[in-house]
Formats: C-alpha cells, sequence, structure tokens
C-alpha cells in the first residue's frame, strides 16, 4: 500500500459525478455515431443528401412532393450519373434514409452536450479549470458537424466518392473527440480511487499503445477511402505479393502513405497486428503480476484486440467487389471499445519509481 496513491489531485476542481456520467453517455453516443457512420459509408448513402441544411435539415421528406424533390437533387451528383443512373425513387429512400440518420443522429449529440452543459453551467457545478475543457468539447462538436459536410462536398462536384484525406480528417476528429470526452469522464468518475504502480515500461506501453490506436483508426480513413479492402482482398499479402510492389509506387515518396493502396493495406494491416502483439504483452504482465482490480480491463483488451485483427482479415477477405456492412462495421466500433479501454488502464496506473537498493559502502 505504500506505493498507492490516490486519484485525489484537485478533488476541488472536479465536477460532480454527474457531469463524469453525461460525459459517458455523450461518448457512447458518438461511438453509436461512428458505427452509423460506417453503415452509411458501406451502403453507399453518404452522398444522398446533396445539401446542408443544419436546421431544417433535421426534417425528413414528409410526402410524395418531398421525396421527389430531394430525388431531383440528387440525380445531378456524380453518383446518381456513374454509379446508380437507373436507381428509382424508391431506391434512392433506402440511401437517403441512412444519410438522414447518420446527420439527424450528429445533431442529437449536439443537443445531448449543450443543454446538459448549460444546465450544469447555470448550476455552478463547472468548475472555472473544467470550463474551457468542456466549451472546447462544444467548439470540436460543431468543427465536426462542419468538416463532415466539408467532406461529403468533395463527393458532389465530379466524383461518386469523397476524398480520402477529408474522410480521415472527419473519422480523426471524431475520435479525438471521443478520446477527450472519455479521458474527462474517467478523471471525474475516478476521483477517490486508487492509481496502481505499475513498471514505467507498462506505463510507456500503455500510452503507445493509446496513441498508435488514434493513429490506426485515423488511418483507417484512408483504408476506407481509397478503398483498399476492394483493391486488395486477400491475407496476408496483397493478392500477388506480400510487399507492395515497387511498379506501384508513387511519386514524390510520400503520396504512397496516403494514396497507394497496395501501402495503405499493407501498413493498416501490420500495424493492427503488431498492436495485437503488443497489446497481449501487456494483458499478459497484467494477468501474471498486475493489479488484480486491473485484470479483468487487461484481459478484455486483449480479446478485444484479437477479435479486431479477425474482423480486418473477415472483411479484407469478403471484400471482393463491395465492403461487408455488417463484419466491416462492427471493425470500426470495435476500435472505438479498444481505445476506451487503453485509456481506461492509462487512467488508472502510474509508473512506479521503487528506490534503488543502497550500493556497497566505500571504505
Amino acid at each position: 500500500m505504500m506505493f498507492l496513491r490516490m486519484n485525489t489531485g484537485a478533488q476541488a476542481d472536479l465536477p460532480p459525478r454527474a457531469v463524469g456520467i453525461w460525459l459517458v453517455l455523450v461518448c457512447l453516443a458518438i461511438a453509436a455515431m461512428v458505427a452509423i457512420g460506417g453503415v452509411t459509408r458501406l451502403t453507399g448513402s453518404g452522398l444522398s443528401i446533396t445539401d446542408w441544411r443544419p436546421i431544417t435539415g433535421a426534417v425528413p421528406p414528409l410526402n410524395a412532393a418531398d421525396w421527389q424533390s430531394e430525388f431531383e437533387k440528387y440525380m445531378g451528383s456524380p453518383q446518381h450519373r456513374l454509379v446508380f443512373p437507373d436507381m428509382t425513387v424508391e431506391e434512392f429512400k433506402g440511401i437517403y434514409w441512412w444519410e438522414w440518420i447518420h446527420r439527424f443522429w450528429g445533431r442529437m449529440i449536439g443537443v445531448v452536450y449543450a443543454v446538459p452543459l448549460a444546465v450544469f453551467w447555470l448550476r455552478g457545478m463547472v468548475p472555472g479549470s473544467w470550463r474551457w475543457k468542456l466549451l472546447l468539447g462544444l467548439a470540436l462538436g460543431g468543427a465536426q458537424g462542419a468538416l463532415g459536410w466539408f467532406m461529403v462536398q468533395s463527393g458532389l462536384v465530379d466524383r461518386p466518392s469523397v476524398s480520402a484525406y477529408r474522410l480521415a480528417a472527419h473519422l480523426g476528429l471524431a475520435v479525438l473527440i471521443f478520446g477527450l470526452l472519455w479521458w474527462w469522464a474517467l478523471r471525474v468518475l475516478r476521483a477517490g480511487r486508487a492509481v496502481e504502480p505499475v513498471p514505467g515500461w507498462v506505463r510507456r506501453g500503455l500510452l503507445l499503445l493509446g496513441v498508435l490506436l488514434g493513429v490506426q483508426i485515423f488511418y483507417a480513413g484512408f483504408v476506407a477511402g481509397t478503398k483498399a479492402a476492394m483493391a486488395h482482398p486477400a491475407f496476408p499479402g496483397l493478392g500477388g505479393s506480400f510487399f507492395p510492389s515497387p511498379a506501384s509506387w508513387l511519386e514524390p515518396a510520400w503520396k504512397n502513405l496516403f494514396e497507394n493502396t497496395s501501402w495503405i493495406a499493407f501498413l493498416h494491416r501490420w500495424l493492427g497486428v503488431g498492436l495485437a502483439g503488443g497489446g497481449g504483452l501487456l494483458a499478459a504482465w497484467f494477468a501474471a503480476s498486475g493489479p488484480r482490480g486491473l485484470r479483468p480491463a487487461a484481459l478484455l483488451l486483449a480479446a478485444l484486440l484479437a477479435v479486431q485483427v479477425g474482423l480486418g482479415i473477415l472483411t479484407t477477405v469478403l471484400s471482393r467487389g463491395s465492403i461487408p456492412v455488417l463484419p466491416g462495421t462492427l471493425h470500426q466500433a470495435n476500435a472505438l471499445a479498444l481505445l476506451a479501454l487503453a485509456l481506461l488502464l492509462l487512467q488508472a496506473t502510474r509508473a512506479s519509481h521503487l528506490p534503488r537498493p543502497p550500493g556497497p559502502r566505500k571504505c
């Protein structure tokens, strides 16, 4: 017990527990939003609404005339001209609803965030040091909505798909918002609980795991935006070779990281395998020597990492002609669960600094 410390740092400056619970609920809503966004993308629905009306757009088409009006707008889009030229109004409704649900859910997250924040603020439940943090969350949410429309615009001009760069930015910002709010929620909800000492390498490993998980999810935006899985629906190789063929390399070299499907697929796959291996080693240490209270979370992390690799492989090998919706969506949602567990373990631990044993006395 002598090396345990309590997570009491400036507890007087922490909001009440209700704020932490509210942040968890917002995080769950964001995770659902990411999953809905995955379904929207995989069903080809993301370009079905060709304008951005933040307020009036919350009301869907209510009659045949409304549906015809929306369909006529869509008929002018590159996706309709080049991908679905024979689509009927009834078929259009199927893709329209997914995009409408995606946008409506985003609006609801804004309400679920802004209204309770105002209530907590007016009741004096938000300490001064936390006001800028929670306002930052609100600002990032607004930026995410604008970035989503900026992404959609890239698929409404001359190409029937969105920019991979904008898609990755949209997904990356969602992950950043989720990570920030989850971290703040843990700070509030774990106040007064023991922070367990672990070896420095374990703590650094957890930090690296969390950072690389965020990078991996962000990079998945390029996998999705370039349809790298469809270009290389095989594992462990790329459908012809294990390593990206030099004949496919782009100039300048940096473009291979973001535009070359063989490099994108290769890096995303093997970073994922590396993360699973590293996470497994950390979980093995927790199981053998770690704090007992954190072992279930560490073992769950290892299990979900294995599931994530399996879902990634399944999605890849089934991506012949189109990307399967269910495994692709589960793969995306599970990634956020992994990030949440890694941040939980990071929040609940600290690097231990045991005193060195005394050396031999000099004469």
